[in-house]
Formats: C-alpha cells, sequence, structure tokens
C-alpha cells in the first residue's frame, strides 16, 4: 500500500471544543480524514458543519472514561475510514466547584476516569488498532497540562490526573 496518496486518518477526542476543536479543523483544513469524538453530539456536529469536509468528518459521540464507548469510537472510525494513524488524545474535564475537603468521591473520581482513564483506554485501542493495520503503525498525541508537573491550587485531582497522563505516557514511549 502507498502510504504517500492515502488519506491519513485522525481520531480527535474533545473535538467539540478548546484545542480539541481546533486540532480537528486543522487537521481537516490539512486534508486528513477526521472522527471528532466528544460527549455531546451538539458541539461535534458544529465543528462538522464548520469545517466543510463533508464526508471526511465523522461525529462519533463518545464517553471516554467507559472502556465500551471507547471501542465503539474505534470500530466507528475503521469502518468508515478503513484504519487510524493518529490520536489526539485530548478528552478532559476539570475539578468540581468547591472546595477540595467538600468534594465527593464520584466527582473525584470524575475527573480521574475522563483524564487519566480515559486516555488510557483510548490508546489502548489505538495500540490494537494500528498494530492490526496495514501498514502497521501511527502516532499518539497525549494532551496534558502544566498542572500536571507543577500542581496548582484548587486542582488536586485534574493535577494528580494530568501527571499521571505525563508519567504513562513516558512509560509507554519507553
Amino acid at each position: 500500500m502507498d502510504t504517500s496518496t492515502t488519506p491519513r486518518v485522525a481520531i480527535v477526542t474533545g473535538a467539540g471544543t478548546g484545542i480539541g476543536r481546533a486540532a480537528a479543523l486543522a487537521l481537516l483544513k490539512d486534508g486528513w480524514q477526521v472522527v471528532l469524538a466528544g460527549r455531546r453530539p451538539e458541539p461535534l456536529a458544529a465543528v462538522t458543519a464548520e469545517s466543510g469536509a463533508g464526508s471526511r468528518a465523522l461525529a462519533v459521540p463518545t464517553d471516554v472514561s467507559d472502556a465500551a464507548s471507547v471501542q465503539d469510537l474505534f470500530a466507528a472510525a475503521v469502518a468508515q475510514f478503513g484504519r487510524v494513524d493518529l490520536l489526539f488524545n485530548n478528552a478532559g474535564m476539570s475539578n468540581p466547584p468547591g472546595p477540595f475537603e467538600d468534594w465527593t468521591p464520584a466527582q473525584w473520581q470524575g475527573v480521574v476516569d475522563v483524564n487519566l482513564t480515559g486516555m488510557f483506554f483510548c490508546i489502548q485501542q489505538a495500540f490494537r488498532t494500528m498494530k492490526a493495520q496495514s501498514p502497521r503503525g501511527g502516532r499518539i498525541i497525549n494532551i496534558a497540562s502544566v498542572i500536571g508537573a507543577m500542581g496548582n491550587a484548587g486542582q488536586a485531582n485534574y493535577a494528580a490526573a494530568k501527571a499521571g497522563m505525563m508519567g504513562f505516557s513516558k512509560s509507554l514511549a519507553r
């Protein structure tokens, strides 16, 4: 297979807003086929429409904190475009409002599940997909935060999850 003429395929998580939206639009502008993933279908549809990319953009509502939802995301990407060349792992959420001592276990876990466990689920599926395709391989970009390295007042679970993401990324790279 001559990959120089094969359209490149990317999955962008958190594609409905912020950095994910900007990345998805830039990739589409550069000619990539892009699967836009996020929890809310409306922002994904808006980005898809704004891109004017037509069938090169596929919106797949996805909860990255749910392994089955991530499996479905990668299955949809392969069914539509045949492969995955790039995972732009960007989905994330911030801390719940209020003082740390008032957070519930569910509030703590929700941030960790999206920012750290969701990243794990996406990377695991990317490894499986990229190893099975021909030609094999691809790239993974994990979006972390300086807060994961330095911490920040009032953002304990976000900082912990992003620090975990950085450590996990470094370990996989080795």
